[in-house]
């Protein structure tokens, strides 16, 4: 298990370079406020103005969280005069998304059989 001084550590037998991406999206999208940057630019690119706006914090708060966002690979910006404008990635989050994919059916079953041994029987 290597480890990343911005993503800790990640998953052994994964491509360094793999793993280390899909650390950092992960570790992106573990922030709320992060999260609802993406689902506002889900709807379309947007100036840091307009993102922090309906945000409780303050502009260069909100600047952090879009460069997390833009190390891992989420969001891209541009910068048009003074405006600095964000936009998702397409299809960034797509290895976080294959990944949770192939650990759900495995964990789903756990579950499962957890949860029949734990109810009583209803016979």
């Amino acid at each position: 298990m290597s480890t990343d001084p911005v993503a800790g550590p990640s998953a052994a037998g994964a491509p360094a370079g793999a793993a280390g991406d899909l650390d950092r999206v992960f570790q992106a999208l573990s922030d709320g406020t992060r999260r609802a940057l993406v689902e506002r630019l889900a709807q379309g690119p947007a100036s840091v103005s307009t993102l922090a706006d309906p945000l409780p914090m303050s502009l260069p708060a909100v600047t952090q969280h879009l460069g997390v966002l833009e190390q891992a690979g989420i969001v891209t910006s541009h910068k048009l005069g003074r405006v600095r404008t964000y936009q998702l990635v397409p299809d960034a989050v797509r290895p976080a998304l294959r990944w949770l994919d192939r650990h759900r059916l495995p964990a789903e079953q756990r579950l499962d059989r957890l949860a029949a041994l734990v109810e009583p029987s209803r016979d």
